[in-house]
């Protein structure tokens, strides 16, 4: 397999789950500072121009986090990485779809890119203070549902990852997280298969 990446964007909690299975796998670096998704050799592999996206062994593409993770996890079942009963699966994708469309998407895409949600330079900071309203808020509903426990369904899951990388970028721009969040990331940095993504993306 390979993984097409960017450093510390959302596919490094690709990266995490790839380094928890710990099988063979490839590293394609592209570049969304300088624009890489956007030209034809990536285009080419990828015409929705994100990251993550999965080549599998079979030749096929595979693109969007939730999807990427489930199939993962599906693949390998000996690790646990997604609860085995329909309830706590379907708490498990609630989970990512609201990480990824709500927290990811509404909130810090604004605060990283405000300029893609307005055509008016003096927008920009409203714009960017809703994204950081809108996160916040989200990693408060986060660390509702991960109460006093370990981790988000109790056991490690896929969710996790998720909510790590949500963590890496909210401790960038120092936006303030929940006490059980923090700890919640504190024990995800302690983990092999995270400090080894990290390491490989120059981020340790």
């Amino acid at each position: 397999m390979k993984l097409f990446y960017s450093p510390g964007a959302c596919s490094l909690g690709t990266h995490v789950l790839l380094e928890e299975i710990g099988k063979p796998y490839e590293l394609a670096l592209v570049d969304l500072h300088s624009g890489a998704q956007y030209k034809h050799e990536y285009v080419s592999i990828n015409p929705k121009s994100k990251v993550p996206a999965l080549l599998r062994d079979d030749g096929t593409l595979l693109t969007e986090w939730p999807a990427i993770a489930w199939y993962l996890a599906k693949m390998h079942p000996e690790l646990g990485l997604l609860p085995e009963d329909v309830e706590g699966e379907v708490r498990t994708l609630e989970l990512l779809d609201y990480m990824i469309s709500t927290v990811h998407m509404r909130g810090f895409t604004r605060i990283f890119r405000p300029s893609a949600f307005t055509p008016t330079t003096a927008d920009e900071p409203a714009v960017l203070q809703t994204g950081r309203d809108i996160a916040a808020e989200g990693l408060k509903v986060l660390g509702h549902a991960l109460g006093a426990k370990a981790y988000l369904m109790g056991d490690y899951s896929i969710a996790d990852a998720a909510l790590f990388f949500l963590e890496c970028w909210a401790g960038r721009i120092k936006l303030p997280m929940p006490e059980n969040v923090i700890a919640h990331f504190e024990r995800m940095r302690a983990r092999p298969a995270v400090q080894r993504a990290l390491s490989a993306e120059g981020l340790a």
